[in-house]
């Protein structure tokens, strides 16, 4: 019997850390989402990797370290708009071609984005 294989694994951290760190360079530039984010951005990185670790099918890392995440409780103070999800997804998309991995691959991690996207619009 074959294991199944998730996107985490065919990812690996090194693409997983490539991705955080390249997205949140990319945040921090945008107009529309830099002021969504008043924490430090090291500390944002981590629980970037750790959740999307556990999102993709990797290990447990944010509930680890922060416990559940809760994503839409933890995203309620933060105005979040269809722009700002617009703008996010962008940035994610952006990230995501700068990796070098299979194309097939590509479009299978950002389809993994938009639904969890729109479930954080709160406003």
């Amino acid at each position: 019997m074959s294991e199944i294989r998730t996107l985490y694994d065919h990812l690996g951290d090194d693409n997983l850390m490539k991705l955080v760190t390249h997205f949140y360079d990319l945040v921090q530039k945008n107009p529309i989402l830099s002021p969504l984010f008043k924490d430090d951005f090291d500390r944002i990185r981590d629980k970037q990797f750790c959740f999307l670790s556990q999102f993709l099918g990797g290990p447990p890392r944010y509930n680890e370290k922060y416990g559940h995440p809760r994503m839409r409780m933890r995203h309620l103070p933060h105005p979040i708009d269809e722009k700002a999800k617009e703008e996010w997804l962008k940035c994610m998309k952006e990230a995501i071609q700068t990796l070098e991995i299979s194309d097939d691959l590509k479009t299978a991690l950002y389809n993994c984005f938009p639904a969890v996207a729109q479930h954080m619009v709160n406003r």
